[in-house]
């Protein structure tokens, strides 16, 4: 995508992403943006907004999925949280494992992370262990 965070997040945030090359990688990237410019709940709140605008522009809305949007953008958040990186790509190359579609597959089954109630609310895990 970009190099630049403000440009970044003001393209994201106009709407002006094409849906059709937006990528799970870009996705990351753009979260990563959002975190690293607005706290969490503004962050994540922003980000679903967009991104369910972007996928009903495109005629995708169904796409949208609240429970996965909020959960990726809790970990990232953690992961920003408890290590320092000077850019994205600092950041990045320590979590690789962001970039898997399947990550949340830990805590979360398909059938659970594709059900309707997801894609409308968050809805908390229904496998693995969760950590207090």
């Amino acid at each position: 995508m970009t190099s630049d965070i403000a440009e970044l997040v003001r393209t994201f945030e106009d709407h002006a992403i094409d849906a059709a090359n937006f990528r799970h990688a870009d996705h990351v990237e753009v979260a990563h943006a959002m975190l690293a410019t607005y706290d969490f709940m503004d962050a994540t709140l922003r980000y679903a907004r967009a991104i369910d605008a972007i996928a009903t522009k495109a005629g995708a809305a169904s796409k949208f999925n609240t429970t996965i949007t909020f959960a990726f953008m809790s970990l990232i958040a953690e992961r920003m949280g408890t290590a320092s990186h000077t850019d994205y790509a600092a950041f990045i190359a320590d979590n690789q494992d962001l970039l898997s579609k399947d990550i949340l597959a830990p805590w979360y089954s398909k059938e659970r992370l594709n059900c309707d109630l997801a894609r409308r609310t968050f809805i908390l895990p229904d496998t693995g262990s969760v950590q207090a």
